[in-house]
């Protein structure tokens, strides 16, 4: 199992789980309630049909005390414990209770006169684990209030396993169904995540071709081949890693080496070609590279990463670069390193202007410069790394340094 299917199953199992706690007892608590609004609800209808059945509506009469008392007690000994029927003022008219009943009425809390409108009930805990359901009913006879009845119901032991094991049958579904969802998305997630990863592939790769051939077109403006770029890339990349430079550090690194030079596209060729030194007035006209380059990456989308890079690779350590004179830890750093790779490169290179220089030429001259051009702990870090980079890339065709380059930017890009 890769990372990928290790995270989407750590984070599945997780939500699955934290989802299975909330539920589990959410469902418990939910079925539970059902189980008591059936049984509340039997016992009112069974109520009101034994009320109507002994006249006890109408409390208003000579005989309506002794038609409460007769349904008070049919209803004791049958669904309550306790029954209890009111007048329409409140005044309690008769009372029955079973020898259960008598037991708990003591633990029972009283209330005041009844005055509600609307049936309802209240589920009680009483001393000794014992359960009760209060039922509350307004008597009405057609559309007056004639009275109320109150009836206790204690649950038998019976009953009570019955609803617990019901809604623990409800819980134990629920928290099931949960974890069944998150092994049935597992698979559907990577799925996804595999066509999803497939396609970013595929667009990153194309961004990388598109950013190694504009690379290419503009390197060979003054070179037979694009082997400068896929080198300066690699050497830069070699030099990031080895000072910890990683992720969009990193890729912003790569980008700006293929596309540093990107300005020397508007450069004219009199002046970007000449075999000889330039004059002050064509070195002007030479630097302007770097701005042009800059406002060519700028707005480029993914290829605006590599903008630090453009924008900065001739500034100096000193203050001396140009075009902003920006001076040491001012100068970003990938460019303070790209700038060792691209000077390294252009002395151990063969030029429209000069021959290549030996490694250890190229090597003293880049210490003379460590504090005035370039970034001396950069330089520190580069000299131990010198040798092996310069046997990897100087002495390998095209085609060898540009699958160093693309060996490195899937390490960094396609991970």
């Amino acid at each position: 199992m890769n990372s990928f299917n290790r995270k989407v199953a750590l984070r599945i199992a997780t939500v699955s789980l934290l989802l299975a706690t909330v539920a589990g007892p959410l469902a418990w608590m939910v079925a539970r309630e059902q189980a008591e609004e059936s049984i509340v609800s039997f016992a009112m209808e069974e109520s009101h049909r034994l009320l109507q059945q002994q006249s006890a509506f109408h409390l208003d009469g000579p005989d309506a005390p002794m038609h409460a008392q007769q349904a008070a007690a049919t209803l004791a000994g049958g669904l309550f414990e306790i029954a209890e029927i009111y007048q329409a003022d409140g005044i309690r008219l008769a009372e029955s209770l079973t020898v259960e009943g008598k037991q708990i009425e003591k633990d029972i809390p009283h209330h005041g006169k009844p005055g509600y409108q609307k049936p309802f009930y209240e589920s009680q805990h009483l001393a000794r684990d014992r359960w009760v359901l209060r039922v509350f009913v307004p008597l009405r006879e057609g559309a007056s209030l004639t009275g109320y009845f109150e009836g206790v119901r204690l649950i038998p032991d019976w009953q009570r396993r019955q609803i617990l094991s019901s809604a623990m049958s409800m819980a134990l579904m629920v928290v099931l169904a949960s974890l069944a969802c998150g092994g049935v998305l597992y698979p559907i997630v990577i799925r996804l995540g595999a066509e999803n990863e497939h396609k970013t592939h595929e667009v990153l790769e194309s961004h990388i071709a598109m950013m190694e051939a504009l690379g290419r077109a503009i390197a060979k403006r003054d070179s037979d081949t694009g082997a400068h770029n896929y080198r300066v890339a690699w050497i830069s990349a070699k030099l990031g890693e080895a000072v910890g430079l990683a992720g969009n550090e990193m890729q912003a690194l790569i980008a700006g080496s293929f596309l540093h030079d990107a300005g020397k596209i508007g450069i004219p060729d009199a002046i970007l070609l000449k075999p000889g030194k330039l004059t002050a007035d064509e070195m002007e006209i030479m630097r302007t590279h770097v701005a042009m380059g800059e406002e060519i990456v700028t707005g480029a989308g993914w290829l605006e990463g590599g903008k630090e890079v453009v924008a900065s690779h001739h500034e100096k350590w000193n203050g001396s670069g140009y075009p902003r004179q920006l001076k040491g830890e001012a100068i970003p750093l990938v460019a303070r390193i790209f700038a060792i790779a691209d000077v390294f490169d252009a002395l151990c290179s063969r030029r429209p202007y000069k021959a290549p220089f030996p490694l250890e030429n190229t090597m003293e001259i880049l210490h003379c410069e460590a504090g005035m051009h370039f970034d001396p702990r950069l330089i520190q870090a580069f000299t131990g790394m010198a040798e092996s980079v310069y046997a990897a890339t100087f002495n390998a065709s095209e085609g060898e340094t540009r699958a160093l380059m693309e060996t490195m930017v899937r390490k960094h890009f396609i991970l």
